[in-house]
């Protein structure tokens, strides 16, 4: 059996380019971005599997 990669979202804000936090749900993610309001981006990143 095959196993992928869980993805992990990147919560980072536009107006502060050296600021962003990794989190592992996109339920937290999201909560994150909407508490931070209409600068936020959340982003989804899925690690390459090694072959």
């Amino acid at each position: 059996m095959e196993r992928r990669p869980a993805p992990t979202y990147v919560v980072s804000v536009f107006e502060k380019p050296h600021w962003r936090t990794v989190l592992t749900t996109k339920d937290k993610a999201m909560a994150m971005a909407k508490e931070i309001g209409d600068k936020a981006r959340v982003e989804e990143i899925t690690p390459k599997v090694k072959c």
